[in-house]
């Protein structure tokens, strides 16, 4: 692990530097920063830098080797170094050859991501917890670099403005930006939702979207904690507890769920959603929840609905029921998708990898000097899901926009001192993480959220 005194991270400090616009654009000297203008020679060799080497970054980066011949891991940065040698140890097993990740390339600390995709990498791979996301999105934009971005792209509003600027100026620079909500990129679900907005059964009524599984991370007791580790890594080593870095289960792993939602609804967002959600499961520290029940309502009094939970011992199943006026197509009910109705229709294609289908995507993509930009609809799918953890955390019914919001009484609809009005979610200053980072500092992050006593800010 790299020195605490230097490991410094400072996000307070670049929110109010870049005002929740993209920084002052960095002189681009990269091979990288060119390849979408202009066709990629077949064999130029790619260099792909890694910012998040666990499971999840690990698996990204044998995706990324999979989908292109001509590409090298050549740098990798995480907060801990032993997570940097554990993923250059399970890389290296299937490609013994393209894993060439030299001492001074390896890089540490909470600033480890700048340090990276300053090093000459054409492409990154972001996988960190996604409290760092904005800042890692940002940084390579900056620099020029194609991206492959896991999902959320943000845990909060003001993460959430940052990246939404760095999608804006990664369309300017016309940079390829694949997003890691890998269904879109599913053999049998694109054709499910192809046929969907074909009208196939009819008028959407209403969709109920389950993603019920076991804890991702657990948190371990306050005893497990080593003698003098400070606030900061404790909790970044246990990141997935902890709203600031995770976003809690709903924006963490059920986004994927609320992200079909938005693909089945045209990427439109909602007017409105109510929640519920606490912690069944008692633990000394963390502050999420273990069970969330969203539901949204579309123009037309559409209702969709989003339920996750995360204990050990339940009934696990991650389903889509999308209701219609002449059927219903449902999603994750056997191995194969199909729609039972008028049209009656089941998938009988071939289900290609569709982790494999993205980095495809993005490295075909800057060969054949094409852009794609995912932007647009990971950032929306990402605050659509913030907002109904906030529905939740709060008990209160959130708004998308202003002018969705209901009065609060009869002649209460231009009130802008009305309650209801302050519930906007596009409106939302929340910033739930500290100004600025050191592994050893003292940070208390905000409390066990209390449906009718927490606060929507």
């Amino acid at each position: 692990m790299s020195d605490p005194a230097v490991s410094t991270f400072s996000r307070r400090r670049f929110l109010n530097a870049s005002g929740g616009a993209i920084l002052a654009p960095a002189v681009l000297t990269s091979a990288g920063s060119l390849l979408a203008q202009k066709k990629a020679d077949s064999n130029e060799t790619l260099k792909i830098g890694l910012i998040g080497c666990g499971g999840r970054g690990t698996g990204a980066a044998a995706q990324a080797l999979g989908a292109d011949y001509n590409s090298k891991i050549v740098a990798m940065a995480d907060a801990f170094d032993t997570q940097i040698e554990n993923s250059i140890k399970n890389l290296s097993t299937s490609f013994p050859d393209r894993v060439d990740v030299k001492p001074d390339k390896k890089f540490t600390g909470l600033d480890a991501y700048q340090k990276l995709i300053d090093c000459g990498v054409d492409v990154v791979l972001l996988a960190t917890p996604p409290g760092f996301r904005p800042l890692h999105l940002t940084a390579a934009v900056e620099a020029g670099k194609h991206i492959f971005c896991e999902k959320p792209m943000a845990v909060d509003a003001a993460g959430y403005r940052v990246a939404q600027a760095a999608v804006e100026k990664a369309k300017q620079k016309k940079l390829n930006l694949v997003a890691g909500f890998c269904w879109r990129y599913s053999t049998s679900r694109i054709e499910c939702y192809k046929r969907l907005h074909d009208g196939q059964i009819g008028d959407i009524t209403g969709i109920l979207a389950t993603y019920y599984a076991g804890p991702v991370k657990v948190m371990p007791p306050a005893a497990g904690r080593p003698a003098g580790m400070g606030d900061v890594e404790w909790q970044v080593r246990n990141w997935y507890n902890f709203s600031w870095l995770s976003g809690d289960s709903v924006v963490e792993q059920a986004v994927h769920s609320l992200d079909k939602i938005c693909w089945a609804m045209k990427d439109v967002p909602p007017l409105s959603v109510m929640a519920t959600g606490g912690r069944q499961i008692p633990a000394e520290d963390g502050n999420i929840f273990d069970h969330f029940h969203c539901a949204y309502e579309w123009e037309g009094g559409i209702l969709c609905q989003l339920t996750n939970r995360q204990i050990n011992g339940c009934h696990n199943e991650v389903i889509d029921n999308i209701h219609g006026t002449k059927g219903r197509l449902v999603i994750g009910k056997g191995p194969a998708p199909f729609i039972d109705g008028e049209q009656r229709w089941r998938w009988r294609g071939e289900e290609k990898n569709m982790y494999d289908l993205e980095h495809q995507a993005l490295f075909n993509a800057i060969r054949n000097g094409e852009v794609i930009n995912d932007g647009d609809r990971m950032m929306s799918s990402t605050l659509i899901a913030i907002m109904g953890r906030e529905a939740a955390y709060t008990g209160q019914k959130i708004f998308w926009k202003g002018d969705s919001a209901e009065p609060a009484g009869k002649d209460a609809k231009q009130d802008k001192k009305s309650p209801r009005a302050s519930l906007v979610m596009l409106d939302s200053q929340q910033d739930l993480a500290p100004d600025t980072l050191q592994f050893a500092d003292k940070f208390e992050p905000t409390p066990m959220p209390r449906p009718g006593t927490t606060k929507f800010v």
